[in-house]
């Protein structure tokens, strides 16, 4: 097949990046505004709701982890396709997702093919674009907090416009099959990344490295209050009298500010080798987010979620590309990306069902924010080992015999 010039490529590569990663939020966020329509016809508990979240967080962080190995496997384009096709049948199933063991069956497919994009992407976009990594990696970060947002908007707005809370899931089957239908171009035109050497292929080698374990630890409890605010602020202000659109456009200010924070910060912090102080920046923003949710709900909420939107979006696209600045080739940056996000996806899958936990206990949310205020400062602490110059020591392969 006749190769695009590098213009083309480029715009190809983008525009395919920006599709598919769109396509990697709405099946949850969609799911936080029509809760008590849920509620109704399937009579689950916030308990069992929260496996809707729960689960494709723990398949993102496991699926995650075995991308490497799937990769290698089937080969990029194969898996690509197929982590797609994953995330378009599991929407289209929400249309009988009347019996909520059908509604848990599309979480776990969704989770499973969103586990393998997210696997991917990171090491591919290393690839394609060596030299703009951080940008790109802002662009990524943006759809995909833009992704959040418009399925936290667009769902509700349907049931109001009179399709039924099934339809209103599943109607995002639509963009999924255009973003695959975009990768397959993309995939089949652009050149494919080289295997990476073989002390590097082998994932078990950087399970070894205590700094693998320190980014999952610290990524796992930035991210928890992203899974929190996808599955409880829109029933969070909805216990305050809010309606469902109304809850679903507060869950779209703070995916909205998180997709100008994840595409803003990144570009902020390329000219600075150390990351940390924009760190610091985001993580307080999401410390004062989530004190005010706690503390001050119906004290100026939009300007609140904001600033928390700020502070979650924001950090998320930091911690992308410290792991990818961590190591040199592509798809051993992209099996170290992965490992993290594995990782710190299971650990993320924890906070939802806390939270759910903590409000049968006390009778309300507050006490789940305070507890990712904690969290938030935790990671604070740990963000200190993260100075560049330490990255070679903490990450040198293993010597070949």
């Amino acid at each position: 097949m006749r190769r695009p010039g590098l213009r083309a490529a480029q715009l190809l590569w983008l525009a395919t990046v920006v599709l598919v990663t769109l396509n990697l939020r709405p099946f949850l966020t969609a799911i936080g505004p029509l809760t008590p329509a849920i509620q109704t016809e399937t009579g689950m508990s916030l308990e069992a709701l929260a496996w809707l979240t729960l689960l494709p967080m723990v398949l993102i962080g496991a699926g995650t982890w075995a991308t490497p190995a799937v990769q290698t496997r089937l080969g990029v384009r194969p898996a690509m396709l197929l982590a797609l096709a994953l995330i378009a049948f599991g929407c289209a199933l929400r249309l009988a997702g009347g019996v909520s063991a059908v509604l848990i069956a599309t979480a776990v497919l969704c989770g499973t093919g969103v586990a393998l994009v997210q696997g991917m992407l990171p090491g591919l976009i290393k690839f394609h674009a060596p030299r703009h990594v951080a940008p790109m990696m802002g662009v990524y970060s943006a759809a995909l907090m833009s992704g959040g947002a418009l399925g936290a908007q667009v769902s509700p707005l349907a049931m109001q416009w009179g399709l039924s809370w099934q339809a209103a899931l599943a109607l995002w089957t639509g963009p999924v099959l255009l973003a695959l239908a975009l990768a397959r171009t993309a995939l089949d035109t652009l050149p494919q990344p080289p295997a990476a050497p073989q002390n590097g292929s082998d994932t078990r080698w950087l399970l070894r490295r205590r700094r693998t374990w320190l980014l999952m630890l610290a990524f796992g409890l930035m991210n928890g209050g992203y899974a929190m605010m996808v599955a409880w602020l829109a029933p969070y202000y909805q216990e305050q009298g809010w309606s469902a659109t109304h809850s679903g456009l507060i869950v779209a200010v703070v995916s909205l500010a998180q997709a100008a924070a994840a595409f803003v910060f990144p570009l902020l912090a390329a000219r600075h080798q150390d990351r940390r102080p924009w760190l610091w920046l985001t993580l307080a923003c999401q410390a004062a987010g989530f004190a005010a949710l706690a503390e001050w709900p119906a004290v100026a909420p939009m300007a609140a979620a904001v600033v928390l939107g700020v502070g979650i979006g924001g950090c998320f696209a930091l911690f992308m590309v410290v792991a990818l600045d961590h190591l040199r080739h592509p798809m051993q940056a992209g099996a170290l990306s992965a490992l993290m996000q594995g990782g710190g996806f299971m650990l993320t899958a924890v906070a939802p069902w806390a939270m759910a936990r903590l409000h049968e206990t006390t009778g309300g949310y507050r006490a789940g924010w305070l507890a990712q205020c904690g969290a938030v400062l935790l990671v604070a602490l740990l963000v200190t080992r993260f100075g560049p110059g330490r990255y070679e020591a903490a990450m040198r392969p293993p010597s070949r015999r």
